[in-house]
């Protein structure tokens, strides 16, 4: 599975799809139920789903590690994994290992998690990243992760941006 932003058609706005979440933006709310001939008597109640669940920004930190592959390879990958992944912060790299920081959206860390478990094997072949094993992985909230900036701890790395080597 690739992720990449949908375009938006003109006049709309883009929408990022959360793959964890029935139809891509959690369930919405329905409509009482209409009459249909082969349904079940109306018992006048309306038929709701799940209410829409508000997705949250999650800061990840993902740490890869394997055996060693030439820098100019491994900075290529990187970079291409950048273009592809949408919220795409920082990456630090040397020859057998690698940190990958970026935001996620989802509604809650479990998804936040699962959908950075997968992020190296996704793009593994579209971005020709090397097969490393994931080794590391820190996912906290918004306010968390700026509540600790502010505390001086966790500070974000030295280069914001780009592709860099340790």
């Amino acid at each position: 599975m690739v992720r990449r932003r949908e375009e938006a058609l003109p006049g709309q706005r883009s929408e990022r799809r959360l793959t964890s979440i029935e139809g891509g933006r959690g369930v919405e709310q329905r409509a009482p139920r209409e009459a249909d001939p082969g349904a079940a008597p109306d018992t006048g109640q309306e038929v709701r789903g799940p209410v829409r669940e508000q997705a949250r920004m999650w800061h990840v930190v993902l740490s890869v590690a394997g055996a060693a592959t030439p820098l100019p390879e491994l900075r290529t990958a990187l970079e291409k994994l950048a273009h592809d992944h949408s919220f795409f912060l920082t990456a630090r790299y040397a020859a057998d290992h690698a940190e990958v920081r970026y935001w996620e959206e989802a509604r809650d860390l479990h998804d936040a998690a699962a959908i950075a478990l997968r992020l190296w094997g996704e793009h593994k072949a579209s971005a020709k990243l090397p097969a490393w094993e994931i080794v590391g992985l820190e996912v906290v909230d918004r306010p968390t992760y700026h509540k600790r900036v502010a505390e001086g701890f966790g500070d974000p790395p030295p280069q914001l941006g780009g592709v860099h080597p340790y």
